[in-house]
């Protein structure tokens, strides 16, 4: 099937029973939009089921961290989110009816060269879903609405599906491999067995909503401590004319109804009751955080809420489950469309297993302490994979600082051979291996096993260069030794090596993404 004929096959009913799928996903928050994206830009044929007959409603999780947003940059929503979204403001402290303090929360951090996105950005959740639903649907993918997943097999050929339609009906559908991106409450997991296990929270409630205000200004993050150690607070959504309501002030779980929200926004606030104008979503939060033991069973994998629960603290959650789905939907399109070993899979859950563990820990020592401001330690830029089985890192003098391999790999303005000004994640950009030769380490692209189109060759320096390091950003990021370095479509380093035998190094690397019998590309 046609990458372009994605939506039109699946778009608006599913084809008749027995109709296979490359991958079927259940969910379309964003760790299945993200997923759906990425497997789309591969020519990889996906289905995305939501139970829902639409997308979530809500503010939610409005924190897309920098990281993030260089995923998004690779998957081509980033403009469309920057536009939506905002910086935080900064907090105003409320006492007696007037503003007592001002602070800066969310510090505010200088973008540099190899870090051009340096600051969270402040996006409704339920915005954020729009923008990567139409970047979906832009690459020919879809997603069928009001269809819930009841059931599934899996044998050694792949997974057979039950859905229920919003109507009643049921079909069935066969996939290569399922992904449960279905939240918290995962079908998918439960019909696994796999259970969640981390740290208890202490007990409490915490009412979300998003509601229209009148008489505060839009130039703070407000916010009313209470006496009991809780707090209300009002976030101005951008993009909207809504604030974000938290209201953390419950031992035990509230009525949610739009009423109740009103009256403690009344009870808690020097707003008068005519001036909170309208609720338009509420919600209600009960402290949980786990993960599961294994991110991937058989042919069927989690991801996002689905295999790990934290405390919004911090503003992780979101994040992390984007990067889950980043981290697997290269791997998939690997095994699916060029040829690569299924074992490969299983470093999906060696990779980003730990890392839940540590944002774990993270979300609940800052829940514990209530401790409100949040620095660049958030931002997940230092998330690496260094321990993967498949990070090769071969150099002996390294220099300190420089990433090695499993790190991911820092941007860089440099310029082309005739001059035009460009960037390191110009040549990132898109679903192929980028191979970075530094310095003329004389690789011989010709000789490498790998299919037009997965590996693009970047050389930097050298007799015949393609981008010219004119103001040393890429010696500054990656050290002033020539070497070839392979990075992988997720941004991370792959293999690192000197330049001595640089084909084999990067031939023997490619090894562990592609199928055997490969002959060298055509050029």
């Amino acid at each position: 099937m046609e990458l372009n004929n994605v939506k039109e096959a699946f778009g608006a009913a599913l084809p008749d029973d027995g109709a296979a799928v490359d991958v079927l996903i259940a969910g379309a928050g964003p760790t299945g939009l993200a997923l759906g994206i990425d497997l789309a830009r591969r020519g990889v044929r996906a289905l995305i089921v939501e139970r829902q007959d639409r997308l979530s409603a809500g503010a939610r999780g409005t924190g897309v961290q920098p990281r993030t947003q260089e995923v998004y940059d690779d998957l081509g929503v980033l403009d469309t989110v920057r536009a939506a979204g905002g910086l935080y403001p900064k907090t105003a402290v409320w006492k007696d009816g007037r503003i007592t303090e001002t602070t800066e929360m969310i510090e505010r951090v200088d973008p540099t060269p190899a870090v051009p996105y340096s600051n969270a950005l402040m996006v409704p959740q339920f915005r954020n879903q729009e923008l990567l639903y139409d970047r979906l649907r832009e690459l020919g993918g879809e997603v069928l609405f009001g269809t819930e997943l009841t059931a599934f097999d899996q044998d050694s050929a792949g997974v057979t599906a039950r859905l229920r339609h919003a109507d009643g009906t049921e079909r069935t559908v066969h996939g290569a491999y399922l992904v449960g991106t279905d939240g918290g409450r995962s079908t998918v997991r439960r019909a696994l067995g796999a259970r969640m296990s981390g740290p208890s929270l202490e007990p409490g409630a915490v009412l979300l909503a998003d509601v229209r205000v009148d008489g505060l200004d839009r130039d703070h993050w407000h916010r009313w401590p209470l006496a009991n150690g809780g707090f209300v607070s009002l976030l101005p959504l951008a993009g909207t004319d809504w604030f974000q309501s938290f209201i953390v002030a419950f031992t035990e779980a509230p009525d949610i109804s739009p009423e109740t929200v009103h009256a403690q926004l009344v009870a808690h606030t020097h707003l008068a009751a005519e001036q909170i104008r309208e609720v338009l979503w509420t919600s209600l939060y009960r402290p949980r955080a786990g993960m599961v033991d294994a991110y991937r069973h058989g042919r069927v994998f989690l991801a996002g809420d689905a295999a790990h629960i934290h405390s919004p603290a911090g503003g992780q959650g979101l994040n992390t489950s984007v990067q889950d789905a980043y981290n697997l939907g290269w791997k998939l399109g690997q095994v699916l469309r060029h040829g690569a070993p299924d074992i490969l899979l299983d470093s999906y859950h060696a990779e980003r297993h730990p890392i839940a563990g540590r944002i774990l820990d993270t979300s609940t020592r800052l829940h514990r302490s209530r401790e409100l401001r949040r620095g660049r330690d958030l931002h997940q830029l230092d998330i690496g994979y260094r321990d993967s089985p498949l990070a090769r890192e071969l150099r002996t003098d390294l220099t300190e600082g420089i990433p090695v391999a499993g790190d991911r790999a820092p941007d860089a303005p440099c310029s082309t051979a005739d001059g035009r000004p460009t960037r390191l994640f110009d040549a990132f950009r898109g679903p192929h291996f980028t191979l970075l030769d530094l310095g003329g380490t004389g690789v011989d692209d010709t000789a490498l096993p790998a299919a037009p189109g997965l590996l693009r060759l970047v050389r930097v320096g050298g007799p015949v260069p393609d981008l010219l390091d004119t103001g040393g950003h890429i010696r500054d990021a990656y050290g002033p030794g020539p070497a070839v370095l392979l990075i992988r479509p997720d941004g991370h380093l792959a293999l690192a090596a000197p330049p001595e035998d640089a084909t084999a190094q990067v031939t023997a690397a490619l090894g562990s993404y592609l199928g055997t019998g490969l002959a060298p590309a055509a050029r």
